[in-house]
């Protein structure tokens, strides 16, 4: 004991506490356990962990406070205060006669917090007015997106002028990300509205016609198109099948949406402005026209057509070729060729054959260009095509062969390598109607569109619309379809053979009224029926007159002003 310490206190407890007492003692009291003091080296090692946390703590706490707390003030005003867009309501487009076809309305689904668009239910409208994709936001709820952006026909055509400006507005949050206040900064303004030359009515109309008449006939598709030949206002204009622009614009139905891509009759296309087509027959008053022009021959000079002429073949003399009409049609003057639609007539004149010589490829290429085939009318609409326009420099490049009188022959009737899409040969009959101003066809209403004179000669005018005036009111002209005893038409009919095997062509409707006083033309298009289909372009064109006369007669006449 004296060795541990000769100073040290025994306390009173040691001094009691012996082996007799410590079994009557509660040990889970600790009764009989002596307390030792702490050792000063322990209390030294928990005051030290204290201290380091504390450090710790307050080193975090001057990080937070001084290094880093004019970023940490900004974080945390930035999510008090957000920054958000207002997207501007999109201009509102109406017909001539004012109806509505594209507005705004609110997402009654509750998707987006814009308004979203709405289309007529007008059907065959759908190329025409074209859709919008809408403003999109990122999964964090911020846009990527601000616009909506117009995709195809007039949205897309008119984007600048629909399009708002967006506004701005600041959002006050809570800790949980609940408004509490919105504070505009600035106003939204919305798009400027349109109104159309288009009557949507008629464009139904005509668009309902062709759909019955294709079901019937067998063709793949259509499209039809007027134009006011002293303005260029695009009057009815119209493609089928269509599509309908709101569900494209939602593209919630997936099903639908997949089936209009896999339409074989391409219900995105626009046919009238992007579709290009073999003409036939529609082309022959602007051969005629050049024919006279050039001195050619006479309008009343007389060419007799047995069905075919006989070109020989110096090589194999028993081979010789043959180019045939689709009629023998006797002795026809020019007048009757227009109107009867003699291929033979107009291969003569086209290519020369024996003692009457002809245009040839050059010149007959270059009226042609002068009426606008092979280039584009410039019209608004997008993916205008030029089409093709046959030349020995074409058939040079496309198949490295040289031009033949044969194919002279085909191109002054419209076929071989022609192209043309609808609209270039409804400009080119509104040239031909009002004297020679060849517009670029638009679709606001009320105003006159650019145009150039293409300088074509009034006394060679009259002998053409003659021809075609009887194409519609004489005995065995080709578009007798259209006679009507309300309003004089003056009219060409086309059939274009699509193959070798005369199984499918293309029929063609073309033309302008009133007679006298030209202020309308038209083009209308069948496109792929069957060889033996017997409903053309003309007949389906007359049914769309039989409208007019019931819910459009002021159409009919040539003084109105359609308001």
């Amino acid at each position: 004991m004296w060795r541990n310490g000769a100073n040290k206190d025994v306390g009173l407890d040691e001094v009691l506490l012996d082996a007799v007492n410590v079994s009557s003692l509660n040990q889970s009291r600790l009764e009989g356990k002596m307390e030792l003091p702490l050792a000063r080296r322990n209390v030294f090692v928990v005051a030290a962990v204290f201290v380091l946390i504390a450090g710790g703590f307050l080193w975090q706490l001057f990080t937070l406070q001084v290094i880093e707390g004019a970023e940490h003030r900004s974080v945390s005003d930035n999510n008090r205060v957000q920054e958000d867009v207002i997207i501007a309501e999109r201009g509102v487009v109406f017909d001539r006669y004012g109806e509505l076809l594209v507005w705004n309305e609110e997402d009654y689904a509750d998707v987006y917090d814009f308004p979203v668009r709405a289309y007529t239910d007008r059907l065959g409208l759908g190329q025409l007015l074209g859709y919008v994709s809408y403003p999109q936001k990122d999964s964090k709820g911020f846009y990527f997106r601000t616009e909506y952006v117009g995709r195809n026909g007039i949205e897309s055509a008119f984007n600048e002028q629909l399009a708002g400006t967006n506004g701005r507005r600041l959002i006050e949050v809570d800790a949980l990300g609940d408004v509490l206040a919105e504070y505009a900064v600035e106003t939204p303004e919305a798009g400027e509205g349109l109104t159309l030359s288009i009557d949507a009515e008629l464009s139904e109309a005509m668009y309902q016609i062709i759909a019955s008449s294709t079901a019937q006939s067998g063709s793949r598709s259509g499209a039809g198109a007027i134009m006011d030949v002293r303005t260029g206002e695009l009057i009815a204009l119209t493609s089928f099948p269509s599509y309908d622009p709101e569900v494209m614009a939602d593209g919630d139905d997936v099903a639908l949406i997949a089936s209009y891509n896999t339409d074989e009759r391409f219900p995105f296309l626009n046919k009238v402005v992007a579709g290009a087509y073999t003409p036939g027959s529609i082309v022959k008053p602007f051969v005629a026209y050049a024919a006279l022009a050039e001195g050619i021959i006479s309008p009343n000079k007389t060419i007799v057509s047995n069905s075919e002429i006989v070109i020989p073949n110096p090589y194999t003399p028993s081979q010789p070729s043959i180019f045939r009409d689709w009629r023998a049609h006797g002795v026809i003057t020019m007048r009757e060729a227009i109107a009867f639609s003699s291929n033979v007539y107009f291969y003569i004149i086209g290519g020369g054959f024996q003692d009457q010589r002809g245009l040839g490829i050059t010149k007959m290429s270059e009226y042609f260009a002068r009426f606008g085939f092979g280039s584009k009318t410039g019209v608004i609409l997008a993916n205008e095509q030029t089409g093709t326009l046959p030349t020995p420099a074409w058939k040079a490049e496309v198949f490295n062969d040289d031009w033949r009188l044969g194919d002279t022959y085909f191109t002054a009737i419209g076929q071989y390598g022609w192209q043309t899409t609808p609209l270039q040969m409804l400009v080119a009959y509104g040239a031909l109607a009002n004297g020679g101003t060849r517009f670029v066809p638009h679709l606001a209403k009320d105003t006159v569109g650019e145009s150039t004179d293409i300088a074509l000669e009034n006394d060679l005018l009259e002998i053409v619309h003659e021809g075609m005036r009887m194409t519609v009111n004489y005995n065995g002209g080709t578009a007798r379809s259209l006679e009507r005893k309300d309003v004089a038409i003056a009219a060409k009919s086309g059939t274009a053979e699509l193959d070798f095997s005369k199984t499918h062509l293309n029929t063609w409707a073309a033309g302008f009224w009133p007679y006298e006083e030209p202020r309308y033309a038209f083009i209308m298009l069948m496109e792929h029926a069957p060889y033996e289909n017997r409903l053309g372009g003309t007949t389906v064109m007359g049914k769309v007159f039989d409208w007019m006369a019931i819910h459009r007669p002021e159409y009919l006449t040539s003084d109105q002003t359609n308001e």
